[in-house]
């Protein structure tokens, strides 16, 4: 038998010699680095590229190996147990413990999905003008009666189309005014300045990289995933697929990781050369917002932008409703699925659509769209650290795991990513009260 540290770095590579083959791994780990740009990460990017330059760009590269760890050990968890962190940490934690994680995670994910709401709304009054308050209540009911009553897969292949619109950010790289010099040592020099505004726009953009519905997403479609697919058991009841599971889970994890993070790097860098260029620090509407993207698309850059917007808000606002319904269900023990009918899962689609309602009334308070990404962005740092903790002990208990603890590597990178966002969480508290 292998030891823990070999059972955890040595894996054999999936066969991806076609490009079907290749596409069987990708699943959760693709979605999550997907939703991971939704609009409250898009707004923060643009904020911090336009408010700090070039000189942010290193957040990018240093969160990657962070977020690969942290959404690989999620993964691995709901693979080699079948349940989702939630559904472990009933089962091995104190109830307590279990009522205040989730309580974190509902305020978190409530507070983003108000957010993104605020801003897809914003995005389209942008487009076609109107009424916000109506937008908002569209996208907000138009998620939950996709959730409760589409597809979820076959609702997300038609989204994924949308989302393509970001990469006018990565375009648009070739066509505006890049100083590629500063750019690239803003990637990779770190440059830091002690003050509470700069620290805070760190937690904000770990905060909305390294987010606790990631987590808790990842993990449970790794476990529903199982479920649904009568080849496949719990890797604790069938650990000769554990070696193929792992590979093509650090496959997925990696290349939605990468994809995330090099739109992220792209919305900096081209709104450094745009807005911040151009002096615009503080953006406050969605119609700065989207001015860095007028080099490449002129009279239409509302149109992507707003595209750009909606497409990851109606992804992403699934993802974290869905993340909080998960971790109720499990924690209650209760059928959760986005495969299960209505019927066999009431109460999982009940709290999935309350998540959502709470999204929506809370824009109806005196809400700025904008400065609301930046902060729910924020919110998300700060609660991500106990949330991370759990994760790291989880994953390390043979009567959770058994052979399958997390070691090596892996254990290094998951404990500095959460030490990490626990020192910026902490530097920025300081620097508040300076």
């Amino acid at each position: 038998m292998a030891s823990e540290t070999e059972e955890d770095t040595t894996v054999r590579p999936v066969d991806a010699s076609s490009s079907a083959s290749f596409l069987k791994v990708l699943g959760p780990g693709l979605i999550t680095g997907a939703s991971d740009d939704d609009p409250s990460g898009i707004g923060t990017y643009s904020q911090a590229g336009a408010q700090l330059g070039y000189g942010i760009g290193w957040t990018m590269l240093l969160t990657f190996p962070m977020m690969v760890a942290i959404q690989e050990i999620s993964a691995r968890v709901g693979r080699v147990t079948g349940q989702g962190i939630a559904g472990n940490v009933c089962r091995f934690y104190p109830a307590w413990l279990l009522h205040l994680i989730v309580l974190l995670l509902f305020v978190a994910n409530t507070i983003n999905i108000a957010a993104d709401l605020a801003a897809m709304a914003d995005a389209t009054r942008l487009l076609i003008g109107g009424a916000p308050m109506a937008y908002v209540v569209f996208f907000g009911v138009m998620s939950a009666i996709a959730q409760v009553f589409l597809n979820y897969r076959r609702y997300v292949s038609v989204l994924k189309w949308l989302t393509l619109s970001l990469f006018a950010y990565v375009i648009a790289l070739a066509v505006v005014k890049v100083d590629w010099l500063s750019a690239i040592e803003g990637a990779v020099i770190p440059r830091m300045q002690w003050n509470a505004s700069f620290i805070t726009t760190v937690v904000a953009i770990l905060g909305t990289t390294i987010s606790p519905y990631l987590f808790f997403w990842q993990a449970s479609q790794e476990a529903e995933d199982e479920r649904i697919d009568p080849s496949k058991a719990p890797l604790l009841e069938k650990p000769l697929d554990a070696a193929m599971e792992f590979s093509r889970i650090r496959a997925d994890t990696a290349i939605g990781m990468a994809f995330s993070n090099l739109i992220a790097l792209a919305i900096i860098i081209v709104a450094a050369a745009t807005l911040g260029a151009a002096g615009i620090t503080d953006i406050q509407t969605s119609s700065q917002a989207a001015s860095a993207l007028r080099p490449i698309a002129g009279a239409y850059a509302e149109a992507v932008f707003a595209l750009g917007i909606v497409g990851r808000g109606l992804l992403a606002v699934p993802v974290l409703a869905g993340s909080t319904a998960y971790a109720i269900g499990e924690g209650r023990h209760w059928l959760v699925g986005l495969d299960r009918k209505p019927r066999e899962a009431v109460a999982f689609y009940g709290v999935l659509v309350l998540s959502i309602m709470i999204g929506i009334l809370l824009n109806f308070t005196s809400i700025d769209p904008i400065e609301a990404l930046y902060w729910s962005a924020v919110v998300n740092g700060v609660l991500a650290i106990p949330v991370m903790v759990l994760l790291m002990l989880l994953s390390r208990r043979s009567d959770v795991m058994g052979e399958f603890r997390i070691g090596g590597l892996l254990r290094w990178f998951g404990w500095i990513a959460t030490l990490a966002m626990l020192a910026a969480v902490a530097a920025m508290v300081v620097l508040m009260f300076l």
